[in-house]
């Protein structure tokens, strides 16, 4: 039987147990993470001590969930949540358990978990792995199984659909048949979940390193209709030309060709094309057409990231960078034009925009572009920005107190117009961008287009 080290540091925190007559395992991730040769990145515990018990032995501790047998121990610099075994009554509302019972029993506290790989231990000090279940087995394997009756699991807990897929693509690990079918059978439970419980697992799927596999398993288990219909609804839908894929499967590959460190332009990547399904026309002897789909596209975007209670910062960013990525440069662009284009995207979300659209081609094809075919266009932003040309109002080189004390504009929306057109002048000439200059290209502007109606 292998032997697994605990860090000192574990092995001090078991310690405070025993010293008072409690046992106290290493659970969950950790021990999942052991099994397979990665390092941990938090700790979790189960033992048989009460939380009021693990309040009396340790001098801080947040009860962070007293009701359900957790609570929170600060432990030097370390934060670990520690909860007591327990067995759990019905599932009423297929999320959280009606009552729970505290046990004794390790054996009957890992058997309420959902998935073998998850309801291994290590007990603090001597012993071996306790793995009655077959996780380890299943590591080996790269299956993920629910433990005991796969139905029952699911309509325990909704949510754990969507961790089934989440582990698949974390893991790159295969669902086991028996679940994947009880993951159909029971899919309409994940309604009772609720969205910020959702977003959390899709968000997750999308930082793991292929996350396609995740999604993948949640088309399999029809979570995809539950969850992203609009992107459901672009499975069959033909492209063409160029595209190796249907849209639907072009959408994955291209949010698998994102940066992992973006989770939120592998969204957009996800989501820029859902605009096709609903605004296709042509075939295959004359070709496919989706006349302005990203416009469609990015109101899908506004509704489905609402609907998941995304911030309306992350809604802002994944609809401009959906609303924007057609752009189709060439060499003969002007200045303007490419001013023109960096105002309306912002140049914080350029570098995005390109993931966005190399992540494009990758899924046109699932091959990497050989070449940077946006390096002319990055080469001429840059330029653009080093001069410190004007791309917003705010850099004009007037505002709206001074058109009014100095070009008698009144306040209101005739003021917007006229610093509308400022910008747009600006824009195409940067050498106009002098106080004195946008005055008079103000004055003449509202006499001319204005005030004379």
């Amino acid at each position: 039987m292998r032997k697994y080290k605990l860090p000192s540091f574990i092995q001090k925190f078991g310690s405070v147990f025993h010293k008072h007559g409690y046992s106290c395992f290493l659970v969950g991730g950790a021990v999942r993470n052991m099994v397979l040769g990665h390092s941990p990145t938090d700790y979790d515990f189960a033992t048989d001590a009460k939380p009021q018990e693990v309040m009396r032995i340790f001098n801080a501790v947040i009860p962070t969930g007293v009701k359900h047998g957790t609570v929170t121990v600060l432990f030097g610099d370390k934060q670990f949540e520690v909860t007591t075994f327990r067995v759990e009554g019905t599932y009423s509302n297929a999320r959280h358990p009606d009552n729970i019972t505290f046990t004794s029993s390790l054996l009957e506290d890992l058997k309420r978990r959902d998935f073998t790989i998850n309801s291994m231990a290590l007990p603090i000090g001597d012993g071996d792995l306790i793995d009655p279940h077959g996780g380890r087995k299943d590591l080996r394997k790269g299956l993920i199984r629910a433990i005991g009756e796969p139905s029952e699991r699911f309509r325990e807990d909704g949510l754990r659909l969507m961790r089934a897929c989440r582990f698949s693509a974390q893991l790159g690990f295969s669902i086991e048949k028996d679940t994947r079918s009880a993951m159909r059978s029971t899919v309409d439970t994940i309604r009772l979940v609720s969205a910020e419980r959702i977003r959390d697992e899709l968000v997750k799927i999308l930082k793991s390193d292929r996350p396609s596999i995740g999604l993948y398993a949640m088309e399999d288990s029809e979570l995809m209709k539950e969850i992203l219909p609009e992107l459901n609804q672009c499975r069959g839908v033909r492209q063409g030309g160029v595209h190796k894929y249907d849209v639907f499967d072009h959408s994955l590959l291209s949010c698998d060709g994102a940066p992992q460190s973006k989770p939120l332009v592998r969204l957009a990547a996800l989501l820029h094309d859902i605009g096709k399904a609903v605004t296709a026309s042509g075939n295959q002897e004359v070709g496919f057409s989706f006349y302005r789909h990203e416009l469609v596209a990015e109101e899908k975007c506004h509704t489905i990231m609402r609907r998941l209670r995304f911030s309306r910062t992350e809604e802002a960013l994944v609809s401009l960078l959906v609303r924007h990525h057609m752009f189709h440069y060439t060499e003969d662009w002007s200045d303007g034009a490419v001013r023109r284009f960096l105002a309306k995207v912002g140049p914080e979300h350029m570098e995005d925009l390109f993931d966005l659209r190399t992540a494009d081609q990758y899924g046109m094809q699932g091959i990497r572009p050989r070449f940077d075919t946006l390096g002319p266009l990055r080469g001429r932003i840059s330029s653009i920005l080093a001069a410190d040309d004007a791309l917003s109002l705010r850099d004009l080189a007037v505002n709206g107190h001074m058109l009014h004390d100095e070009a008698d504009i009144p306040y209101g929306p005739d003021m917007g117009v006229v610093l509308e057109q400022l910008l747009e002048t600006v824009i195409d000439d940067p050498g106009l961008n002098t106080k004195k200059k946008l005055l008079s290209i103000a004055r003449n502007f509202y006499s001319r287009h204005i005030d004379s109606n």
